[in-house]
């Protein structure tokens, strides 16, 4: 008897310390991130976990991030949100409206990040830009000025620019905003404007068809999740079309797309690293005022500018943020 009691006071005693080293373990928290980009591919979420990392977490030990990304493949986000919900992350990181829209439709509990949106009071993920009211919040990606400063860049490097070819997905939440003030800004500099609508990769071809039969003289890209995922190939089209565009961001130049002026993604996504901490610490998303950018960035890539046998004003030249030589 004296035997077995001294057994079950051992394991009574081993259970007791196990609990306590574990109830002095801190958790660590698991963040998911979800996107439309290529599994593999190092972009703008190197620069979500740089931000972490300046926040003092150390991935897999601090903290760890789960990555799902459905390459391109809009209907896998669904079922990649419902994965990161089942493994009861503590956060959810969004890049761009698909991803958005997955995460929210798969949980109303869960913190979710955006890291970059369009309008998301007009697409239905917030209620305002000052109280977000749900478990929504972080960036936006759009300013009001920006259509206006894409076809003024345009027709600054275009003489006698008349016309110009509008490449959107009609189903982004972004595009009603965005062609708003395009059409404002069209109007005050006398730009004819021709909406070219794309939903799936294959009808791109297409779509540069009806841009040479209208005969636009230039092109500007939405910045929707669509035109990001498949940039490659737009400009391979714009490009063989000998059309100069202007995109939403800086990554397209980097790809061999010809300017590009919007705000910096990877600050963007540097900046929702801050969102997750602040919502780790006890903040309320629905309380975390939805941060728009106010930094732009002008890039241009000089040797799709020899390809397109254009002649960028020196002036323009000086004014950008980056050349590409």
């Amino acid at each position: 008897m004296r035997a077995r009691s001294m057994i079950v006071l051992l394991h009574f005693l081993v259970f007791a310390l196990a609990s306590a080293a574990a109830a002095q373990t801190p958790r660590v928290p698991r963040i998911g991130y979800l996107g439309l980009g290529k599994p593999g591919v190092s972009l703008v979420g190197d620069a979500f976990r740089q931000g972490l990392h300046d926040l003092g977490y150390v991935d897999g030990r601090s903290i760890v991030v789960e990555t799902r990304l459905a390459d391109g493949d809009e209907p896998r986000l669904n079922a990649f949100a419902r994965e990161l919900v089942a493994l009861n992350v503590d956060v959810i990181v969004a890049a761009g409206s698909p991803a958005i829209g997955a995460a929210r439709a798969a949980t109303r509990r869960i913190p979710i990040v955006m890291a970059v949106s369009g309008d998301p009071v007009a697409a239905g993920f917030v209620a305002s830009y000052g109280r977000p009211g749900a478990n929504v919040t972080g960036l936006s990606s759009i300013s009001p000025e920006l259509g206006g400063k894409r076809l003024e860049a345009l027709k600054e490097i275009i003489p006698g620019l008349a016309r110009v070819a509008v490449l959107s997905d009609p189903e982004s939440p972004e595009r009603t905003a965005e062609i708003r003030s395009l059409e404002l800004a069209a109007g005050a500099i006398r730009l004819q404007l021709d909406l070219v609508e794309v939903r799936r990769p294959a009808d791109l071809e297409a779509a540069f068809g009806q841009i040479r039969r209208g005969q636009a003289g230039a092109l500007v890209a939405l910045g929707d999740a669509f035109t990001f995922v498949h940039r490659a190939r737009i400009i391979e089209l714009a490009t063989q079309a000998r059309l100069p565009a202007i995109f939403p961001s800086r990554e397209f130049v980097e790809a061999g797309g010809l300017i590009s002026y919007g705000p910096s993604l990877p600050d963007l996504f540097r900046r929702a690293a801050t969102y997750v901490d602040r919502i780790l610490r006890g903040a309320s998303p629905a309380e975390l005022p939805i941060e728009q950018p106010s930094r732009f960035e002008l890039v241009v890539n000089r040797r799709t500018e020899l390809l397109l046998g254009l002649n960028i004003p020196p002036a323009f030249l000086l004014r950008a943020d980056h050349v590409f030589e």
